[in-house]
């Protein structure tokens, strides 16, 4: 005020300009003097400007304070100065209007005052905005306070201690004080609240600071705007009074900025509401109008079609649809069926049976479920088809032993012995006998050729054996089992002896019946043989094993052979047995021509074992 008086008048007077007031006041304390009478010289001629000397006393500087001075006027509790008609301004405000509108210079520095016992030369200065503090401090010679070094931004009352140094000058530095610790005593530590009241009494907005103070610290905020906490100045007095030192300003200034930051949010959520209903409310507008427009766009066709053909043929399609859905048409086979049914029950209905004659559907039902049996079968012979190589084995293997069965068979047949006595014979019944004989011969020959056919499938299967031990007991089986063999064939060779021995026959038909025992006797000696035979020679051939469970199978497969031996001579002792009963029953005596085939039969019979007991013999060799 005292160096740049003219511009601040200037700047008053475009203030004027600009908002019309009937009054432009300016306010200085009387502290002031050379302010005062540089502002009043540089106000001369102006209209409507007044200068304004008010008494020293803190905070008279504060906004509302000022207005309660000089127009006696209130601003009321969360209310700004202009709701009463009265602008409030800074006199450096109107020095930086004056700048910016008549010289063209923007706000890009501030006047800062820096005092304080740890600098030589308290003073003004000009700072450019963003200038550090530290460099400040230097520019004045700053010496920080051993003790307790302090540098605060703003008066002793409303400013703040700075963490360091480095803080830039903003727009609203006005002041760096830098006091000794004698000059400012350091605070003692916050104690308890001890309810003076000392703060009420000091407060320039005739506030409640305790009770704001609990409801900071408390922080609840409803109870804080209850109170009018946006009315403090913040000028300190408050805490400057307090006898237990607590920083009431720092909680006030920490609920302001909490309480901002909540109704920022609150302003944030209610715009964002506010534009989801109304983007609701548009995409239903949208919506009506394009039901409207496709509505409209119906009519117009429905009236056009209708203009054109005389008729609505989109009702007509709809009734046609809606008359489909209610009587769906049946198929025509379903039909035909359903008509055959009904005329089926009419005509039963019309005979008085209750059910009608389904016969020609049960037969057509049975035929097709012989065909579905037919193709089954036919599937699963075509699925059984393509044998593997060791199924052809097997089958070649069985087949062999089938045509070895069939010429046995044969020679059976064959026989001198037999053919002589059924030449010879005449009579029906012998002949009969003779011919159940042979029949009975091919049933064992048959059954032979079946045990020949699982034989070799069961020794195919059995697993080789690598071990010499195994190999030998398989041997010593195979050999007792051939033995047991020859054995029952010798005992077929001893039948013949015992009938030469017995009495002899004079009867026709006992000669008969001794040549045919003889005979079955003789098959069955030979089934045996070859059996006894046809087991080791397969054992012979198959490889060996290699584990104790090969050995085990190799050793079953012996007892399963020599069983089979145990199973013939037990048979040819049975038939011995049943031809010496019935040779000692006979009492006839029989003719010299009689007897003398009977014995030229047996000669043969025992001749014809003994060669087979030799071949077989040879063969094991």
């Amino acid at each position: 005020m005292q160096h740049y008086a003219d511009d601040i008048i200037e700047g008053a007077r475009i203030l004027s300009h600009i908002l019309q007031p009937k009054l432009t006041v300016i306010g200085i304390e009387d502290n002031k003097p050379a302010a005062i009478n540089t502002l009043k010289e540089a106000s001369q001629g102006v209209e409507n400007l007044v200068i304004q000397v008010i008494p020293t006393k803190y905070p008279s500087g504060g906004e509302k304070q000022l207005i309660k001075i000089l127009t006696g006027k209130e601003v009321p509790a969360g209310a700004i100065p202009a709701e009463i008609g009265i602008m409030m301004q800074n006199v450096g405000t109107a020095f930086a209007i004056k700048r910016a509108v008549v010289d063209g210079e923007p706000l890009i520095q501030r006047m800062i005052t820096v005092t304080g016992n740890c600098v030589e030369k308290p003073g003004n200065t000009w700072a450019l905005l963003g200038t550090p503090v530290q460099h400040l401090l230097d520019q004045f010679s700053y010496k920080a306070d051993k003790r307790l070094p302090r540098v605060i931004m703003g008066g002793p009352m409303m400013g703040f201690t700075l963490p360091h140094c480095d803080v830039p000058v903003t727009k609203i530095t006005n002041c760096l004080l830098v006091p000794t610790r004698k000059e400012i005593a350091p605070s003692n530590g916050e104690m308890s609240c001890i309810r003076c009241s000392a703060c009420a009494d000091a407060c320039p907005a005739n506030l409640l600071p305790q009770q704001l103070y609990w409801y900071a610290k408390d922080s609840n905020f409803d109870k804080c705007g209850e109170y009018n906490l946006f009315d403090c100045i913040e000028c300190g007095a408050c805490a400057y009074v307090c006898p237990s030192e607590i920083p009431l300003v720092q909680y006030y200034r920490t609920a302001k900025a909490e309480v901002r930051a909540i109704q920022a949010e609150k302003l944030a959520s209610d715009r964002a509401r506010e534009r989801f209903e109304a983007k609701k409310a548009r995409l239903e507008r949208e919506k009506e109008e394009r039901e409207n427009r496709h509505k409209q766009a119906a009519a117009q066709r429905r009236q056009n079609m209708a203009d054109s053909s005389g008729e609505d043929l989109v009702a007509a399609a709809i009734a046609r649809v809606k008359a489909k859905s209610e009587k769906p048409e049946a198929k025509p086979a379903i039909a035909a069926a359903i008509a055959r049914a009904k005329a089926k029950q009419a005509q039963a209905a019309s005979q008085g049976t209750e059910q009608p004659d389904n016969s020609d559907m049960a037969k057509l039902r049975e035929e097709r479920k012989r065909q579905a049996r037919e193709r089954k079968a036919q599937l699963a012979e075509q699925s059984s088809e393509a044998p593997s190589k060791d199924e052809k084995k097997d089958a070649v293997a069985a087949a062999i032993a089938r045509a070895k069965a069939r010429k046995a068979a044969q020679q059976e047949n064959t026989e001198p012995g037999a053919s002589v006595t059924t030449s010879e014979n005449n009579d029906p019944a012998d002949t009969k006998k003779a011919a159940v004989a042979a029949a009975v011969a091919r049933a064992k020959a048959r059954k032979a050729a079946q045990q020949a056919d699982a034989e070799p499938v069961v020794e195919k299967d059995t697993p080789e054996s690598d071990s010499p031990a195994d190999a030998k007991k398989a041997a010593v089986a195979a050999a007792v089992a051939r033995a047991k063999a020859r054995k029952a064939a010798q005992q077929a060779n001893a039948e013949t002896v015992v009938e030469k021995d017995t009495p002899e026959s004079d009867s026709p038909a006992d000669a008969k019946k001794a040549a045919v025992a003889a005979a079955v006797a003789r098959a069955k000696a030979r089934k045996a043989a070859q059996q006894a035979d046809a087991e080791p020679v397969v054992e012979k051939d198959t490889p060996e094993s290699d584990s104790p469970a090969d050995a085990k199978k190799a050793a079953v497969a012996a007892a399963v052979a020599r069983a089979k031996a145990r199973k013939a001579a037990q048979q040819a002792e049975a038939v011995k047995e049943e031809h010496a009963e019935k040779t000692t029953e006979t009492v006839v005596e029989s003719t010299p021509e009689q007897d003398k085939k009977a014995k030229i039969a047996a000669a043969v019979a025992r001749a014809k074992a003994r060669k087979a007991a030799e071949k077989n013999t040879q063969e094991d060799n």
